[in-house]
This record gives structure tokens, sequence and C-alpha cells, in this order.
């Protein structure tokens, strides 16, 4: 895992992205709040979420650093490129497809006449770098709440 996720890392960074950290103890203000997940969802349940206080958390997704980097992101210095890797934590029962702590590795990308091309060039650039050039990759359109517009990828095995 810590080769795929230091090969990834160094494969975004000579795309111009920023590699950035933030806690696995993270504060509900960020990985629920400023993620715009309401108080009444079904992720922020005791049963989906491992919290430590009623404000502290073990983070559930990478996201968190998204919102802590546009807060301080001067934009008038120009766009914003970054991916967020690290370890998550959900309340799962761990089997051969679940674990309740897991790699999870997010980008964003915010600048003027940004399209979902840029999306698919990235994801297409990504997947023929970790799978090779002779792989079929397909994007599918998928619904997912929290991104719009969302895809899924499928590769090839052959």
């Amino acid at each position: 895992i810590t080769q795929i996720m230091d090969d990834l890392e160094g494969f975004f960074m000579g795309m111009g992205y920023q590699v950035l950290t933030g806690p696995e103890v993270e504060e509900d203000h960020y990985n629920f709040e400023m993620m715009n997940i309401p108080k009444d969802h079904p992720a922020r349940d005791m049963q989906e979420t491992f919290y430590i206080t009623n404000e502290l958390l073990m983070r559930s997704q990478t996201s968190p650093m998204q919102a802590r980097t546009m807060e301080k992101h001067d934009f008038t210095k120009g766009p914003l490129k970054m991916i967020s890797p690290g370890v998550v934590y959900r309340r799962d029962d761990d089997d051969a497809t679940h674990s309740h702590q897991f790699q999870q590795m997010e980008g964003l990308v915010i600048d003027k006449h940004i399209t979902m091309a840029d999306l698919k060039g990235t994801l297409l650039a990504m997947c023929q770098h970790v799978f090779g050039k002779d792989r079929t990759i397909r994007l599918r359109p998928s619904y997912f709440p929290f991104t719009e517009p969302s895809v899924e990828v499928d590769v090839s095995c052959f």
C-alpha cells in the first residue's frame, strides 16, 4: 500500500498537485459540517463513525483537508491543485472486501475553466500510469450524492 500511495503522490506532484495531509483525529466541523453533510445524515451515526467526543472523531474521509486548504489558499496567487492521501476510519465489519481502516486519496482542482474533460483526462492518465497503457479504461457516469458530476472507473484485466 505504501508503494502505490508513494507512486501516486509522485504522479500527481509531477502534474503540479500539492500533497496535503491532515489529522486522523478530526473535528466534526471539518469532517461533516464543512462537507455539507446534514446533522441527520446516516454517515454521522454512531454505528458509522468512530466518535471520541461529540466534537472529535476518527476521520471518515480525507475530505476535511479540502476545506482546511480552501480556507487558507490565496487564490490571487493561482489555482489550487491538491491531493489528500491518508488513512480513514469507518465502523465496518472486517471481511475480504471491507475494513474499519483503509487508505483513501482524493483530489481537488479549483481554477477557471475547469471542466469534466479535465477530470476525465486526469483519471485516464492516472489509470494508465498505474495499470499500463495497454488496459482498456472506461468511465461510467454514476451518482454519488456528495459529488456532481460523478463517474466510476472500470479497468480491463487483460
